[in-house]
Order: structure tokens, then sequence, then C-alpha cells
């Protein structure tokens, strides 16, 4: 038993699991049959984690941080209907523990990402405001919009099947960086609420994640690509500055179908700039 509201059992084939529920352990003495109605979350360790880090980490965390915690992801997987890692129990309950110690000593770290995590990330960053709210409400901490950003960050890492935060971080910055010079050679404002600007800010996570994953491309379609590059010059000329960008940064190199993808994004979201 780590706590009243976690407690490490076993599966019907002998692995050891964490099982969470409020109050789940009260009363109950190793060797006894837990409840199952009481029972909220399982999940068994995955590959490069051990049951006594897990045990470790809960046993030195206060309960009501755990139920915290817990309740964070329960309202994430309601508002995303995702799957999420079984990791965001441990990434996000460690956390919250030390970003909540360290802001009862007074001490509040800068999350440089916030401004393109609100953007991006709208719904998780939705998630670290109620976790907030949830903290103030629950121990009476005050925590600055930063750490809402930071939480979200754990909740992308878990909807991208429990990736490095470092990926996730890498990613924001590309993605940035792209909408940067979009937005320098056309001059314009994004529209953020718009289908356009939404459907290439989803391309953008798709190709970057992939870019970062180095999976291959697909066959390129020569013809397409004469096209688009006769038909959107501008958005073409764009396209070539962000190839050159990631070959300078990152020496990668954007696939002759990645140009016709970005190509029509671009013209798409920068002509609707113009119409309005």
């Amino acid at each position: 038993m780590l706590n009243n509201n976690v407690i490490i059992t076993l599966t019907d084939k002998n692995e050891e699991m964490v099982v969470m529920g409020r109050g789940i352990a009260f009363q109950r003495k190793v060797g006894e049959k837990i409840e199952i109605e009481k029972i909220e979350k399982t999940f068994v360790p995955e590959s490069g984690e051990s049951i006594e880090t897990i045990s470790t980490l809960f046993k030195k965390i206060e309960p009501e941080i755990i139920e915290i915690s817990v309740n964070i992801i329960k309202y994430a997987h309601d508002i995303l209907k995702t799957k999420l890692s079984n990791n965001i129990y441990l990434t996000l309950t460690d956390h919250l523990n030390y970003a909540i110690q360290r802001t009862q000593e007074g001490i509040e770290m800068k999350n440089p990402l916030t401004w393109e995590i609100k953007k991006f990330y709208k719904k998780e960053y939705g998630i670290g405001l109620k976790a907030l709210e949830s903290i103030k409400t629950k121990l009476g901490i005050i925590m600055n919009e930063d750490e809402a950003a930071s939480i979200a960050l754990h909740i992308v890492n878990a909807e991208q099947d429990g990736q490095e935060l470092g990926t996730t971080i890498k990613m924001t910055e590309i993605v940035q960086d792209i909408l940067t010079i979009v937005r320098l050679q056309f001059g314009t404002v994004f529209d953020e609420d718009s289908f356009n600007y939404t459907r290439f800010i989803t391309h953008l996570q798709y190709f970057v994640r992939r870019m970062l994953e180095y999976v291959e491309a697909s066959p390129s379609d020569d013809f397409l690509f004469d096209q688009v590059k006769i038909k959107y010059p501008k958005a073409f000329e764009c396209t070539n500055r962000i190839n050159d960008y990631l070959v300078s940064k990152y020496q990668t190199t954007l696939s002759t179908d990645e140009q016709v993808y970005l190509t029509i994004h671009i013209q798409r979201v920068t002509s609707e700039q113009k119409t309005k």
C-alpha cells in the first residue's frame, strides 16, 4: 500500500500493477482483497519503468496532490476524447508535486513557450488552467499561468504516445519558426480562429513530428509539384524559404510531396487574409 488512494497489487497474470481509487486502501491490510467498485484507474508499468520507481514517487507525494493529478487526467480524457499514455500518471504527478513545492518556496519558473502553447494547444492549455483552479481550491496555492502551459505540455506528450518532453518542445519551436517565416514573407496577421489556420497548424504539427521521427517520405508526384509551383509562385517561394531554414538548422530537406502540401496550405491561409 502506498497511501489510502493508491496501492500496488497483482494482475491475473501475476504482474505488479498500480491501482487508484478514492479511499481504496483505507483501513485495509496487506494481503486483503480490495473493493472492485472503488477502482478508478489501473495501470501496469510501461517499458523502462519499474514498480519501485512508482512506489518511491507516490510514497513521497501528499495524497491530495495525487488526487488532484488523477482528477486532472480524468478531465483531460473527457475533454480530449483520446487515449493518453499511462506515463502521464507519473510525469504529471511528479511535475505538480515539484511545481507546488517551488511555488510555496516563492520560486516562479517562466515557461518560454507559454505564448506558443496557448496558440497551438488551446484545449490542453485550458486543461492546465483547470488544474491551477483545482490547486487553488483544494490547497489554497495560487500558481502563475506559465504553470498551465507546463501542464499542457505534459498532456500533449501523453497524447503523442508518451514521447519525450524535449521532442514536444522542439516541435512547438519549429512550428512557430515556420509560422514566422510565412508571416514575414506575406506581411500578414493570421486569423487564429479560421478553419484554414487550424488546418495549417495541424498539418505543420504532423509534418514536424514525422520529420523528428525520420519517417520516410512517400513517392512524389512531379506533375502536381510543377502545377503548384506555377500556380502559386509566392507561396512556393515561401516554401523554399522554409526548406532553407530546415536545411540550415536541422539538416532536413522537404520532400517534393511536402513542398506541394505546404505550398497549398500557405496559399489558402494567406489568401484568406487578403479576402478579408
